[in-house]
């Protein structure tokens, strides 16, 4: 029973990881439709500039976890300027399957231009712990701090956006220009300001994304934000994509899925099984689990 509370746990801190990178996809998509597969490589941007920062951060007297501050800005001004330079110019004069295309290439682009930079490298770089160690013991069960954390911070984080999307003004203009582009302009609404807002805050939560992935997994190295950004996708699409709550909700059941086949199955089959359940969802109910289908008008 200690096997299955514990797999639990390290299920949902797993989810909640997940589903911080899916409100980021999540975000994105909502709003223009396109799948930013670069925001995987936006989590490797973060986790360097956490373990770049906390030291400074340190000598400052701060704790450890202040360096994401940092890391939120240089998120939010990298997920901005690729909007700017690559996304918008395609938006405007492509299709769909060059949007797809151009998102793919920024994700390569990113990796590789990290690996060129000479403080940084193709070698993986360790971070220092970043929360105070220990935990709440259940019996023979510990769930340490950092998980709480990392469950507490998931679930304020979508609570704000999903309020922060229904009653404020940008929020509410957010929503219009997903909805129809043409009508939101013709309101007033700046549709590019809009979308290049919207980026800042996709890229700022994969900041935070990468505190909570570093803090449990303490290095990062330039290829991470592949298979991490991926499973944050398949947990978007499986909640249902642009759904903030869906999001969480996805994540969460990835994390479970993935811990539980880890520890009961094998490990080299947790992927396999991440994969098999989003495809039985989507075959079953291809909006996601909080989606709704809607016809197409024609």
């Amino acid at each position: 029973m200690s096997t299955f509370f514990q797999t639990l746990i390290v299920g949902l801190r797993l989810g909640s990881i997940y589903a911080l990178i899916a409100l980021g996809y999540t975000m994105v998509y909502g709003i223009i439709r396109l799948i930013n597969f670069a925001h995987g490589d936006f989590i490797m941007v973060g986790g360097y500039t956490v373990i770049f920062t906390i030291p400074l951060v340190l000598r400052l007297g701060a704790p450890a976890w202040v360096s994401v501050l940092a890391a939120v800005v240089v998120c939010a001004l990298v997920g901005m300027s690729t909007e700017l330079i690559a996304y918008r110019p395609v938006r405007k004069k492509g299709t769909n399957m060059t949007a797809l295309i151009t998102a793919i290439a920024m994700s390569l682009f990113l990796e590789n231009l990290a690996q060129a930079i000479p403080v940084i490298g193709p070698n993986p770089k360790v971070s220092t712990q970043i929360f105070r160690a220990g935990g709440i013991r259940f019996g023979t069960v510990t769930m340490e701090y950092t998980t709480i954390f990392t469950l507490i911070i998931s679930a304020v984080i979508m609570l704000v956006l999903y309020t922060f999307t229904q009653k404020t003004r940008l929020g509410r203009a957010m929503r219009c220009v997903s909805e129809d582009k043409a009508a939101a302009t013709l309101m007033g609404i700046n549709v590019n300001h809009t979308i290049l807002l919207t980026f800042g805050i996709g890229s700022a939560l994969a900041a935070v994304a990468a505190l909570m992935y570093l803090a449990q997994y303490p290095k990062v190295y330039t290829t991470m934000g592949g298979l991490l950004g991926l499973k944050a996708f398949v947990s978007a699409v499986l909640g249902g994509i642009g759904i903030i709550p869906g999001a969480m909700l996805g994540g969460i059941v990835i994390g479970l899925v993935e811990s539980f086949t880890t520890s009961y199955i094998s490990s080299s089959m947790a992927d396999t099984f991440v994969f098999l359940i989003l495809i039985i969802v989507l075959v079953i109910k291809p909006a996601g689990i909080l989606g709704k289908n809607v016809g197409e008008k024609v």
